[in-house]
């Protein structure tokens, strides 16, 4: 759930000959954030126009009011080739699982040569239909993750190279296929995190230290994407339980009554933060200058990526959304 203060950009009306704006909170569901990018769509239809901060708060093993959630591209990749008995003339065929699994393994060589901060995992989901059949026909599914856009579109061109190599192997041929949306990394504003600690620590919260925070990395969230169009605070809460995100412990530890009272006592701070937000000009131009320099930083990283990877500077083009 996003908790979106506008401050303010309400109906202005006149109180005892001053000039009074009536601040305007929006609580917004957000759906999809696992597959789809549903915060994505939103963006795109308007739902983010004329606000001034965007608030969401995610479930975790500690107290932090910003972890490094990085930027993700899924991709969908098929081969294709033929079938034929894999016992009485299997040179007859082409085998599709050799080049998944060719690709497969080609990812795990290129892991040396990986940042410490770029995140490859995928399955193969379809990896033929009998042992005595040639498969014709395979296909994975992968998430590429990195701490930014620019980092993120240098790994994909890496990995796309490694499913291309394995269909020339093979013989097969390939199909790679991004998913609808890139979920961009989570742009850090400063003095929003610093007004919710605040808060956070009047109602007795915990945040774990700076170093934890640089040298930890998260998942990755359509709410990255928000933080690009307006500025963002997403802070992680401790929910009363040490078990893992993605869990089936973590899921019985998210629905127990326990884990009420930290997500209403993080409501609370995000909802202090807020009325910061709307009572304090200063704090707002704060919030808005964190965030162009920011963005500005974000996007001369892309364009610098865009500069690099041009014809004749030694890169090729690459594939991805």
């Amino acid at each position: 759930m996003n908790y979106i203060p506008s401050a303010p950009c309400g109906a202005a009306k006149a109180i005892k000959g001053a000039c009074a704006f009536v601040p305007q909170v929006t609580v917004l569901g957000t759906p999809a954030e696992e597959q789809g990018g549903g915060k994505i769509d939103l963006i795109n239809a308007g739902a983010f126009d004329d606000l001034d901060v965007v608030f969401m708060a995610h479930p975790s093993q500690e107290n932090a009011a910003y972890l490094p959630d990085v930027a993700e591209h899924d991709v969908t990749v098929k081969y294709f080739g033929k079938a034929s008995h894999a016992a009485a003339y299997p040179w007859e065929g082409v085998n599709a699982l050799d080049a998944a699994v060719l690709a497969y393994n080609n990812l795990s060589v290129l892991r040396q040569q990986m940042k410490p901060t770029w995140r490859v995992h995928g399955i193969i989901k379809n990896g033929g239909v009998k042992p005595n059949i040639i498969p014709s026909y395979t296909e994975m599914e992968f998430y590429l993750r990195a701490p930014s856009m620019k980092d993120l579109s240098v790994l994909t061109e890496k990995v796309e190279d490694c499913f291309k190599a394995a269909a020339l192997a093979t013989g097969c041929k390939v199909e790679i296929k991004g998913g609808k949306n890139d979920y961009y990394n989570v742009l850090p504003n400063k003095s929003l995190q610093k007004i919710y600690k605040e808060n956070g620590k009047k109602l007795g919260i915990e945040f774990i230290s700076e170093d934890c925070i640089l040298n930890g990395l998260s998942g990755s969230t359509d709410f990255g994407n928000v933080t690009f169009v307006v500025p963002g605070l997403h802070p992680y809460f401790y929910i009363g339980s040490d078990a893992l995100n993605h869990t089936e412990q973590y899921t019985e530890a998210a629905g127990s009554q326990n884990a009420q009272f930290y997500a209403l006592r993080t409501a609370k701070a995000l909802a202090m933060t807020a009325l910061d937000v709307i009572f304090n000009p200063d704090l707002l131009e704060q919030v808005r200058e964190d965030f162009r320099q920011m963005k500005l930083k974000e996007e001369g990283q892309v364009n610098q990526a865009e500069t690099d990877r041009k014809p004749g500077a030694g890169v090729g083009a690459c594939a991805s959304r």
